[in-house]
């Protein structure tokens, strides 16, 4: 990567020789600047990598990072099951007891409107208001199935005032497991 900016600043000088107006020699400054900026934050970038990673933590594995005082497992999970016919939302703390527990039909949304990717979002925003009010900010979010409110009720719950820190999809997935229906003839 030295050799990159090497290569800037080679030519950045050589721009600064041919043009024979004084202002690029302002354009050359500058350019020396922002490499040498560029190479400082590499050499930060390296010393810190050891310590800050993206990606949250495995269950079981220990961390510096911590979310409002509490580690990645000590977080409430917010489970989302969204069918196709309607989306249920419930917060549980770590060790799995029930906090807040909302779905589309609780928000009063009947019939096929339930499976509408709005109701969810409502629903979200619902349970987001709910767990503010009993003093959860940070939370995991665990999706399980294929309906059209996975997203919006993650949409939701950031809506709300929820921080989300983890998304993890827990959607069941055959290994070819049962039997299909016969197929109809006509």
């Amino acid at each position: 990567m030295t050799t990159h900016v090497y290569s800037m600043i080679r030519h950045s000088f050589i721009e600064f020789i041919n043009t024979p107006w004084t202002g690029a020699a302002i354009v050359a400054r500058s350019r020396f600047r922002s490499a040498a900026r560029h190479q400082e934050a590499e050499a930060s970038e390296t010393k810190s990598d050891k310590e800050f990673s993206f990606y949250p933590p495995m269950p079981g594995q220990d961390s510096a990072l911590s979310w409002g005082g509490k580690k990645f497992d000590e977080l409430p999970i917010v489970h989302i099951n969204a069918t196709y016919n309607s989306t249920h939302i419930q917060l549980t703390d770590s060790t799995g007891q029930s906090m807040v527990r909302t779905s589309c039909g609780t928000k009063g949304f009947k019939n096929i409107k339930k499976s509408t990717p709005i109701a969810s979002q409502t629903a979200g925003i619902s349970a987001a208001a709910k767990a503010t009010a009993k003093g959860v900010t940070f939370v995991r979010v665990v999706v399980k199935g294929l309906g059209p409110g996975r997203l919006s009720a993650i949409k939701g719950l950031a809506m709300g005032g929820l921080e989300v820190v983890s998304i993890t999809d827990n959607t069941p997935v055959p290994h070819n497991g049962c039997r299909p229906r016969k197929a109809s003839r006509m």
